[in-house]
């Protein structure tokens, strides 16, 4: 960890560590260029048993994916306004976003026995579509691959920002391989499984809707999901949100549990596509042939006694029709 008052590139005073992760850290620091300016450093550290010709290509990945950051300017976003490198440490500079993490209003919430407001998670769904629907559109474009309550900020204003990008994935067609040390996995309750392994090449703008769903998941139950490897193994380990918190809506429940599709062909094929099932409204574009949301576990379950119920119906008749028609 740096100590604060290490001065970085020259200009940014480390003032204090704000998280820490097995590759790296997050400070808040003072830039000495622009007085009175606040930002976040976030350090991208690489293990000394990394080869060093794979050190070298993560490096050259950093700085191409740190340039495409550069060029983003969204709302609910923060700016990144520089990037640098030091010894075997990457840096990458962004706005310092105050406020609070999800994460803290979440176990305040579970503290205080309630569940958080399903209008006030749907705003902030709402924003939270509308930065990654602009990161997707991008060319090429940029997945996020980190979403979770705790990369996601509550400004003092109720603007919600999504902040760390440490696990950023730029698509590119001709991209064949990607230096897993840099990228990462994500945090396991809402990392979809295609996500785990050693490259990303499976990954698309439906893993950062798995990701937000799972994340919608925790901020509207208190709990966060069981993670996709345990899902893999056990099918029926994730309990469909409205069993914790019954206030949820049968509309909203079907949603989250569409983006939480354990296969990518199953989950809403976009961002906006998404949001249009949060809101109950049409999904934009054409009408989608190819794909259509999966059943809820309730839908299935009600398919099948409605199944046994006809089964029995007939039955029923059919012993009936056999008795009138046996009679004299």
């Amino acid at each position: 960890m740096l100590k604060p008052g290490t001065l970085l590139h020259s200009r940014y005073k480390i003032l204090r560590p704000i998280g820490r992760g097995g590759m790296g850290a997050v400070y808040e620091a003072e830039d000495t260029l622009l007085e009175g300016r606040r930002c976040a450093v976030k350090e991208v550290l690489l293990g000394l048993e990394v080869d060093p010709a794979d050190r070298e290509q993560a490096r050259l990945q950093f700085y191409r994916e740190a340039s495409v950051l550069a060029r983003l300017d969204h709302p609910n976003l923060p700016k990144v306004s520089d990037y640098f490198s030091e010894g075997d440490r990457d840096y990458l500079v962004m706005d310092f976003v105050p406020g609070r993490d999800l994460k803290e209003i979440i176990d305040e919430a579970r503290a205080s026995g309630r569940f958080l407001d399903e209008r006030t998670v749907l705003d902030w769904a709402d924003q939270l579509c509308d930065a990654l629907d602009y990161m997707h559109r991008q060319n090429p474009p940029v997945l996020h691959r980190d979403i979770k309550p705790s990369n996601i900020k509550l400004t003092p204003e109720g603007r919600i920002k999504l902040v760390d990008f440490g696990l950023v994935k730029i698509l590119s067609p001709d991209e064949h391989r990607t230096i897993t040390v840099l990228q990462g996995r994500g945090t396991a309750a809402y990392t979809p499984l295609e996500q785990y392994g050693g490259d990303a090449e499976h990954t698309d703008a439906r893993s950062d809707i798995y990701a937000l769903g799972a994340t919608l998941y925790h901020l509207l139950t208190n709990t966060p999901p069981p993670d996709a490897r345990q899902r893999f193994l056990q099918p029926d380990c994730l309990i469909p949100p409205r069993a914790l918190n019954p206030r949820i809506s049968p509309r909203v429940e079907r949603a989250i549990l569409s983006a939480m599709a354990m296969h990518p062909n199953d989950r809403p094929p976009s961002v906006a596509a998404f949001r249009a099932m949060l809101r109950g409204s049409p999904p934009p574009g054409p009408p989608a042939a190819v794909w259509a949301p999966p059943e809820t576990p309730w839908e299935v379950l009600w398919g099948r006694q409605r199944t046994l119920a006809l089964l029995a119906l007939g039955a029923f008749l059919l012993a009936l029709a056999a008795t009138l028609w046996g009679r004299p």
